[in-house]
């Protein structure tokens, strides 16, 4: 499949869309967990330091999770889901410490990891479940499930939760303006040639200095965009 980046400015039939869409996922994905891990990591903190109080279950709870996603890091998605034999996965940190940060934090990182094995039913599954006040980890989140969708074909469903995502945490320009461009491609190869202008003005707009920004331009002429 080719990278979404470099899609050229030809119009292209529907399925080509699409698979450029879900082909940047699969060459992009180990560095984009490993940035959003980074942030997940550090928002389980500070939900672990307010749950305290939940004593020794959370201390253990916590504990788990930084061991799987010690193996999540290392792209050992297999034993980050299930665990090494000692210690426990997400799936059963999910069953085992229910009700706590880590384990609601596991739904995230098993969502994440099913989408990087290729097996998005248990992607969308857990991303589905996965909920948080963090507004950059639920843009995130959001995206992901977005992905999701699109690898199953659901086109225009994630569509709409890219739009979601790029509206989430619009401080994070590069983010929004790759959502709200998948967004645009996704409707555009669905014929709805007036949503995919939308999206691709916001781009224009909101973030012009983007990489997406510098080149939306033919994407909009392409559309009968022109200023």
């Amino acid at each position: 499949m080719a990278d979404i980046k470099n899609t050229q400015a030809e119009p292209v039939e529907s399925n080509e869309a699409v698979d450029r869409v879900t082909g940047f996922w699969q060459k992009n994905s180990k560095n984009i967990l490993i940035g959003l891990a980074i942030i997940v990591v550090a928002s389980a903190g500070i939900a672990g330091y307010k749950h305290f109080v939940s004593g020794p279950k959370l201390e253990k709870a916590n504990e788990a999770i930084f061991r799987a996603e010690s193996y999540f890091r290392m792209d050992s998605l297999q034993v980050a889901l299930n665990g090494d034999g000692t210690n426990p996965g997400f799936l059963k940190i999910m069953d085992k410490y229910s009700g706590t940060p880590a384990a609601n934090l596991s739904r995230f990182y098993a969502g994440a990891s099913y989408l990087r094995l290729g097996d998005f039913k248990n992607a969308e599954k857990y991303l589905k479940d996965f909920s948080t006040d963090a507004v950059q980890v639920n843009a995130r989140a959001k995206g992901l499930l977005a992905d999701t969708y699109a690898e199953q074909g659901k086109k225009e469903e994630a569509a709409k939760l890219y739009l979601e995502a790029a509206q989430a945490f619009e401080k994070d320009e590069f983010n929004s303006a790759e959502y709200l461009f998948r967004a645009g491609y996704l409707y555009e190869s669905l014929g709805k040639n007036k949503e995919a202008i939308d999206a691709f003005r916001q781009i224009k707009q909101k973030y012009p200095r983007t990489e997406r920004g510098f080149e939306i331009d033919k994407y909009l002429a392409r559309l009968g965009e022109t200023e």
